[in-house]
């Protein structure tokens, strides 16, 4: 069964000038129950991300499938979620999941409904695709970052930056997913960055904000530094053994950059088809994400900058 949802204008403040309306979707909690099941699935399944399709409210009005995300109500707390909701409802880029609309009906979740992606997230992908495929991914990843640090008037944290909140269209064009709060300059409404619960996905968090509660973009860049690495290891682990060795780095999770860039192997799976001199500049770019100090680490559009390069190099060689 399929549906017409509910379209809702939601506005920025009483200030909020026409051309800034921003329209998303409202959903009830039964609709979603009933856009789940063509797809098997039900919301009470318990499962972190849900597959639904609804009708789409433009012409031809053709069926859509969407992502539905529950988030824990009390992790969003009434103010802070619509803080998310409205703000995030008027964003809009190739490389970031569009936010389609949202529920608030359960008592338990909210749920956040997002364009699909067919391809799914990187992490499924990441050992079976070529070196200028990654690099790519890598120019896509970087531009979305770019865009939510400086890009807009307000300053956006992505949070939780890692392999499985990348998605990809059945282009292969990467789009950045499920990104977190809000940290606006200055913080508006009463809310900070402080307030701000942060997921701590293991090796990808940042170790100012493990030690000292620091919430910065310069965050995303170091998350986006142990994700290059990846891509040149295919996500090969780094080994307990030299995890053992430096106690220090566990307090963070376990990237290289803790047990010394010596560390690094290029994935076997590449076999040897890549050039080089772009694979050096994506390690050189990698080792500036990954400095300690955030404050010497480049800002996102220096980094994309310093990407393209590295797909410039590679196009050489193979174009």
């Amino acid at each position: 069964m399929v549906f017409c949802c509910q379209c809702l204008i939601l506005r920025h403040h009483n200030e909020t000038s026409p051309e800034q309306e921003n329209t998303l979707q409202l959903f009830t909690y039964a609709h979603l129950q009933k856009a789940t099941k063509p797809c098997n699935q039900s919301l009470e399944t318990g499962k972190s991300v849900y597959m639904a399709v609804i009708k789409s409210l433009q012409y031809p009005y053709n069926n859509i499938n969407v992502a539905v995300k529950p988030v824990k109500r009390a992790q969003m707390g009434k103010r802070l979620g619509e803080i998310k909701v409205r703000l995030l409802g008027n964003i809009k880029h190739p490389n970031l999941v569009r936010l389609i609309g949202y529920c608030t009906e359960n008592e338990n979740n909210w749920f956040l409904v997002y364009e699909y992606s067919p391809k799914r997230s990187l992490d499924r992908h990441l050992s079976s695709l070529s070196w200028s495929m990654r690099l790519r991914i890598a120019k896509d990843a970087a531009t979305g970052l770019a865009y939510l640090h400086e890009g807009i008037n307000h300053e956006i944290i992505f949070k939780d930056f890692k392999l499985s909140n990348i998605h990809l269209d059945n282009q292969m064009n990467a789009k950045l997913s499920y990104f977190g709060f809000v940290r606006e300059t200055p913080p508006q409404d009463g809310v900070t960055a402080s307030q701000m619960k942060v997921p701590e996905t293991k090796g990808y968090i940042a170790p100012e904000y493990v030690e000292k509660g620091r919430l910065t973009t310069k965050m995303d860049v170091w998350s986006y530094g142990v994700f290059l690495q990846e891509l040149i290891t295919g996500g090969l682990p780094v080994s307990e053994e030299s995890l053992e060795n430096n106690p220090e780095c566990m307090r963070w999770g376990c990237c290289y950059a803790c047990v010394g860039m010596s560390m690094l192997t290029v994935d076997p799976r590449l076999e040897g088809r890549y050039s080089v001199k772009s694979m050096q500049k994506v390690t050189s770019i990698a080792n500036k994400c990954l400095v300690l100090d955030p404050k010497r680490r480049p800002k996102m559009s220096e980094v994309l900058k310093l990407v393209k390069e590295a797909v410039d190099l590679e196009l050489e060689v193979s174009g």
